[in-house]
This record gives C-alpha cells, structure tokens and sequence, in this order.
C-alpha cells in the first residue's frame, strides 16, 4: 500500500564534494637566520600558482524522500558522511551534484550558530528563539518552559561558557523544539544528555511528529535509533 503522506524532504542523486587545498613547501635563502621581506612578498605572489585541489567526496549518490510525520534515523561510521548529508538538507551546504527539496523551515539543532558562549544562558534564549522566527514576546511566553525543560533552573544566569558539554546541548535542545519546525536535525546532541533527559527528549521528537514534522536523528546508538525513530 502507498504511503499518501506527504512529502516533506526530497533528495535526488546527492552528492557533496569538499576541494582541500594545500600549498607545497618551498626553501630558501635567508638574511640573518630569518626569511626577508622580498621572499616572503614573492611567496605570497606564487601562492596561487602553487597550490593544488584535493578533492574528497563526502556523499555520493544519495536519493531518499522523507514523508510527513517520520522519524529517520541516520547511521553510519564517523567520517561516513552523516553529518555533511544533514547539513545539506539544512540548507547549509549546496549540493555538488543533484537536488534536496524541503517542505517548510529545516532546523538543524537548530540554533549553535546564533548562540554566543560568553553570554547567561537566559540571554541565549531570547536569542536563539528570535532565530528560530519567534517573537520577543513569544519567546518570553516560552521561556519558563525552555529552562524547565532543560533541567537548568539553577545555572541559567551563568554564561554558557560555562555549561558542560551535557548541559549545553540540553540548553540547544530546548530551544530549538521551542518553535516546532517543519523538520527538525538531531546530530548526536542526544548522546550527552542522561537518561532522564534523552526520554524527555524521545516525548519531545513524538510531539513534532504529531504535528506532521519529520525528524532525522544521527546516533551511535542502535537502542536510541529503534526506540526514537520508525525507519
């Protein structure tokens, strides 16, 4: 029997190629045990013509739709290209070959690049859920829920700085499932919460999901894939 939700994530003959470039080592002579400012002028000049493309293919041939409603998990070892196949669908990396086709707002979680370590994890909240597209006011309406959920009641005034590892991805969490987004990216986050939290979490991920958002989670854990996701 057909699937007849709809299509939330289309990805056609993905491929995603990063090109490393490295210059060779060059001598030569030296005044006084250090290289002149003419050599070093000259050097900067042959840069270019010096330096070679490596190419390293991080994903090839990937096809796949995603469907209203699904949780995917996504597994693979390190350096298998999970990540980079995520990040394109987020949006964040433009496809070498082939297309990726979403339904809505992608929310890699969802927020690291707005939120600044040096400031109180509350001020991160208010700027990390205005980048998800809520208003201030919005945004303040949530903000109890946000803290509650991220179990950091007691160091929400200090800067995230200082927050583990555990801690801030809770914080990261939080505010990213405060707005639900049409698909919501899980990479690894979830491995450095404790239990109390990932099962909190696993409740969140049915929530969205009740709300025709698709999820995509990237997890060592084969236990988590299967209690959290149905493909």
């Amino acid at each position: 029997m057909a699937d007849e939700r709809r299509p939330s994530v289309i990805v056609s003959d993905l491929e995603i190629v990063y090109r490393v470039f490295g210059a060779k080592k060059r001598g030569g002579a030296k005044q006084g045990g250090r290289t002149s400012m003419l050599q070093r002028l000259l050097r900067l000049g042959n840069r270019r013509g010096s330096m070679g493309a490596t190419e390293i293919r991080a994903v090839k041939g990937v096809s796949f739709v995603a469907r209203e409603g699904e949780s995917i998990g996504i597994i693979g070892r390190n350096g298998s290209g999970k990540s980079t196949l995520l990040r394109a669908v987020a949006g964040l990396l433009p496809p070498t070959k082939g297309k990726v086709w979403v339904d809505g707002r992608a929310a890699l979680l969802g927020v690291n690049a707005v939120l600044i370590p040096g400031l109180s994890g509350e001020r991160n909240i208010m700027i990390g859920g205005q980048a998800l597209g809520l208003s201030a006011h919005e945004v303040k309406q949530r903000y109890q829920e946000i803290v509650d959920f991220s179990g950091l009641e007691d160091h929400i005034h200090l800067p995230m700085s200082a927050y583990s590892s555990g801690m801030a991805a809770r914080l990261r969490f939080a505010i990213s499932t405060a707005a639900v987004p049409d698909v919501l990216i899980v990479d690894e986050a979830l491995a450095t919460g404790d239990a109390t939290f990932r099962a909190r979490s696993s409740e969140r991920i049915k929530e969205i999901r009740q709300h025709a958002g698709t999820v995509f989670l990237v997890s060592h854990s084969n236990q988590q894939i299967r209690s959290i996701c149905n493909r």
